[in-house]
C-alpha cells in the first residue's frame, strides 16, 4: 500500500482541523438547549431580569419598542436575525406571568410598521393590562411614536411624550412601483399565468387597473376604520368633530397634548413618576429583560451598524407606517 507523502498528510490534517473548528463553533454558539420536559417555554417564557431603576417594592418592567415594527424572516451569516416583534410579545407574556409585576412601561421610538405586527403588540399589552385590575401600561414616547407604534400605544393607560417627539400619523399605506412604461421601452415582456383576473393585482408590468385599486382601497379603508376606532375609544376623541386627527398627519408633542393624543409632556423621570402615581406607590423597582444572545451574536451586533428591516418591494404590503 503506497505511503502518503508530506503534502497529502498536511492536507488531511488541515481538513481535520477545519471540521473540529466547525464542531466547536457549533457547540459554543448554538442556541439549542436540552428540552425541558413538561415546560412550555413559549407559553411561559422565563427571561433574565436586570435591575434598572428605583429601590422600591412595586415591580415594573420597561420594554422597548424601537424601530420599524416588522417581523424579520431573513437569516444572517451565522444566525437568524432577531425578530423585534417576537421579542416584545415574549417580554409582555413574561411580565403577565410574573405575579409580582404591576406595570409595563413601553418605551417607544418607532414610525410604525406592519398592520398585523402592530395589532399583535397592542393586543398583548391590552391582555396584560386586563389580566389583573391592579395592572397598568404606561407609554413613553421618546423621538417618534407614529402610525403602528401609536396604534400599539392605544393599549396604554397613560401616554407621555418627550417635548421634541413626533406623534400621530393615524392611517394606513400601501405602495408599489409600476414599471409598464419602462418595460416597454427596454423590451421586457411580462408572462403571468393566473387563475383569475385579480390574482396578480398591482402587477408592475401591467397598466394599473382601476377596479383592482378600488378593491385594495376597500381593504385599506377597513383597516383604517379599525385604527380610527381604537384611537377614538382609547383617547375619547370624536372622528367627526376632529377629522384632522385621523388623516395620517403627524403632530408635535405640544399639538398632540392639546388635541388629546397624549396625556403629558415630559422625560423618563416624569414617566416613572406617572407610573408610581397610577400604581398608587411612592417607590418603584424597574427591571428590564435581557434577551438571550449567543456569544457570536453579541460580537456581531457590537460591530455591525444598525440597519432598517428588509423592506424590499417583493410584494406590496399593508402598513401602519409613517413614510416621509
Amino acid at each position: 500500500m503506497p505511503r502518503m507523502n508530506y503534502r497529502q498528510k498536511n492536507r488531511k490534517h488541515r481538513i481535520l482541523i477545519v471540521l473540529l473548528s466547525l464542531a466547536l463553533l457549533g457547540s459554543l454558539f448554538s442556541k439549542c438547549k436540552p428540552v425541558e420536559i413538561n415546560y412550555p417555554c413559549d407559553e411561559l417564557p422565563k427571561l433574565t431580569e436586570t435591575w434598572s431603576f428605583g429601590s422600591g417594592s412595586v415591580k415594573v418592567v420597561r420594554i422597548p419598542l424601537d424601530g420599524i415594527i416588522m417581523r424579520i424572516e431573513e437569516s444572517g451569516l451565522f444566525a437568524a436575525r432577531s425578530d423585534m416583534v417576537a421579542e416584545i410579545l415574549t417580554q409582555v407574556r413574561a411580565a403577565e406571568n410574573d405575579p409580582d409585576m404591576r406595570a409595563v412601561i413601553l418605551e417607544v421610538n418607532s414610525p410604525g410598521g406592519g398592520v398585523t405586527p402592530s395589532d399583535e403588540i397592542y393586543n398583548a399589552l391590552r391582555h396584560f393590562r386586563q389580566s389583573r385590575p391592579d395592572r397598568r401600561v404606561i407609554v413613553f414616547i421618546r423621538d417618534i411614536g407614529a402610525s403602528g407604534a401609536y396604534y400599539a400605544a392605544m393599549a396604554g393607560d397613560y401616554i407621555i411624550a418627550e417635548p421634541t417627539a413626533i406623534v400621530g400619523s393615524v392611517g394606513v399605506i400601501m405602495q408599489t412601483i409600476n414599471m409598464q412604461g419602462l418595460s416597454e421601452k427596454i423590451g421586457i415582456t411580462d408572462v403571468t399565468i393566473k387563475s383569475g383576473d385579480n390574482k396578480d393585482m398591482l402587477n408592475p408590468f401591467q397598466a394599473v387597473n382601476p377596479d383592482q385599486v378600488a378593491l385594495l382601497q376597500e381593504l385599506i379603508d377597513n383597516m383604517q376604520a379599525r385604527f380610527r376606532g381604537l384611537v377614538a375609544e382609547a383617547r375619547s376623541l370624536d372622528p367627526v368633530a376632529s377629522p384632522e386627527l385621523f388623516d395620517g398627519r403627524i403632530f408635535s408633542a405640544d399639538a398632540a397634548l392639546e388635541k388629546g393624543l397624549i396625556d403629558k409632556i415630559g422625560y423618563w423621570d416624569d414617566a416613572l413618576a406617572s407610573a408610581a402615581e397610577l400604581l398608587d406607590s411612592g417607590a418603584l423597582r424597574v427591571v428590564r429583560y435581557e434577551p438571550e444572545r449567543t456569544f457570536l451574536e453579541e460580537l456581531i451586533e457590537g460591530k455591525s451598524p444598525v440597519v432598517l428591516p428588509n423592506l424590499k418591494l417583493r410584494s406590496p404590503q399593508f402598513l401602519y407606517l409613517w413614510k416621509p
